[in-house]
């Protein structure tokens, strides 16, 4: 995801600084022009904002605030944002121990995948301060399409955390509803196209829906990465002693995935875990 918002940003114009852990991330958005460093601390020295795309919490937390982190090389007024999908709690603590030092993070998780990634269409949703948010805009808007502030620090996570439980539970839904079409012996298809017309629409079930019934499970946003974030939703509904039941038994969903070696494969590949359970075929 990082190398494609980075490109996105040099073609538009901004002056780019890149570090990443693995060198051969790194090596294609020099060639496009940004300029190589060592650590993040010396993207921020050279930076007004950095922006940061890591896999989880710890990282961010290393990244932002490790030795040779963001917060060793902030001057005054670096805007720090974070791209990842962490838990809210993880996402406010972090900006806590970033506010200490004199810095305003901005926490703005996306939704659109890879293929968004690549055509700058993300829709990133934002929180932190409002004015951390309208510094760092120009930016957002070289990434993404629909850029939305949700609110303070944490809400951002929050909102995709919610963008998670919704496309989770209708990934689930459409998978389920075309196996029970097929094992009644009906052409999935034309059920599509009927539900298409009707209330039962949705963009889930238009996109992801005939990439199922064309089977193809190429992977664009992984199920081992839906478990993680379902993870980080039960997470945070068991610390706020809330009840959600779609959300648990979709998590449970795609642990069964994962833990029957559709990991890799696309999200949308639950079709097959569905089909399987009900003895038919899966591949």
């Amino acid at each position: 995801m990082g190398r494609p918002m980075a490109l996105n940003l040099i073609k538009a114009g901004h002056a780019v600084a890149v570090w990443a852990r693995r060198a051969e991330s790194r090596k294609p958005l020099v060639e496009a022009g940004a300029r190589e460093c060592a650590s993040a601390a010396e993207v921020a020295r050279a930076s007004e904002v950095v922006v940061s795309c890591v896999a989880d919490g710890q990282d961010v937390a290393q990244v932002a605030l490790g030795p040779e982190g963001v917060a060793e090389g902030a001057g005054p007024g670096l805007v720090y944002v974070d791209m990842s999908t962490i838990a809210p709690s993880a996402a406010q603590q972090i900006s806590r121990g970033m506010a200490e030092r004199g810095i305003d993070m901005l926490d703005a998780p996306v939704s659109g995948g890879e293929v968004g990634a690549i055509a700058g269409t993300l829709t990133i949703m934002v929180g932190g301060s409002e004015a951390a948010f309208q510094r760092a805009l120009p930016a957002f808007q070289a990434m993404g399409k629909t850029v939305t502030w949700v609110g303070g620090p944490g809400a951002g996570q929050v909102a995709k955390a919610c963008n998670q439980i919704l496309t989770g539970v209708g990934v689930a839904a459409v998978a389920e509803a075309l196996n029970f079409a097929r094992q009644s012996g009906v052409d999935p298809a034309r059920v599509r196209e009927a539900l298409l017309g009707g209330f039962a629409y949705s963009r889930i079930l238009e996109n992801h829906g005939q990439r199922m019934l064309d089977r193809n499970f190429k992977p664009g946003f992984k199920a081992w990465m839906h478990q993680k974030d379902m993870r980080i939703v039960m997470e945070e509904a068991h610390r706020l002693g809330l009840a959600l039941p779609s959300a648990a038994a979709t998590a449970q969903m795609f642990n069964a995935m994962v833990g029957s070696g559709l990991g890799e494969e696309d999200s949308i590949a639950m079709l097959k875990l569905f089909e399987r359970m009900s003895g038919g075929a899966s591949e």
